[in-house]
């Protein structure tokens, strides 16, 4: 319902976004301002309900079906939403604290769904994902065990934020890595403290990737 709001808007998305979105200048000046405390609070929460384009939201969307449903299983529906935010707001803070010149805004969900792939990770390391591998000029679907998938794709994340470190500048936009690495690292660090609701080892479900 959030992005269809936003392609409503027409002109007003761009005001909308800067309002709503993420900008960690404004975070890292704001006690030098005159603007209330809200407005710099609420844009970590809304931000995760926002995104850049169809693209964007779709990729986020698929890796949210694949790996959410068995953590929303443990967590249940409720926990499991304090638990996606949580991890929204850790990712939030990391890509801030890391970007703290930028003033261009932060969308987008991909923080919170990190943070459910790293619950993913440690609650379900030997599931099988079903995964698409170039192979030379051949594609194959191949099962990897999820360690293997989440922690390349981890790595990636991190490789990536480190790169993008030394060109950071305050008008750099792009993917948000950081919020990746952070998310990812809120949830591994939150899936312990939640009580466990399910009794069910998924350690060879196939998961489509």
């Amino acid at each position: 319902m959030a992005f269809l709001y936003e392609l409503s808007l027409g002109r007003a998305l761009e005001p909308f976004i800067y309002q709503y979105g993420v900008v960690p200048a404004e975070v890292a000046t704001w006690s030098h301002s005159n603007l209330p405390v809200t407005t710099i609070i609420i844009p970590f929460f809304t931000s995760m309900f926002l995104h850049a384009g169809w693209l964007h939201l779709l990729g986020n969307m698929l890796y949210l079906w694949i790996f959410g449903d068995n953590i929303e299983d443990r967590l249940g529906h409720f926990t499991f939403l304090i638990f996606y935010l949580l991890c929204g707001l850790g990712a939030g803070v990391v890509h801030t604290l890391l970007n703290y010149q930028t003033v261009v805004p932060s969308i987008g969900a991909s923080g919170a769904i990190a943070g459910v792939l790293g619950a993913y990770l440690l609650s379900y390391p030997r599931a099988r994902v079903l995964t698409l591998v170039p192979i030379f000029v051949f594609v194959q679907f191949i099962e990897i065990p999820a360690l293997l998938v989440l922690g390349f794709w981890f790595v990636m994340q991190f490789l990536y934020g480190a790169a993008s470190l030394a060109a950071t500048t305050p008008n750099s936009g792009g993917v948000a890595w950081w919020a990746h690495v952070g998310g990812f690292v809120v949830g591994m660090l939150l899936i312990g403290l939640f009580p466990r609701k399910d009794r069910v080892e998924y350690g060879y479900e196939r998961r489509q990737f």
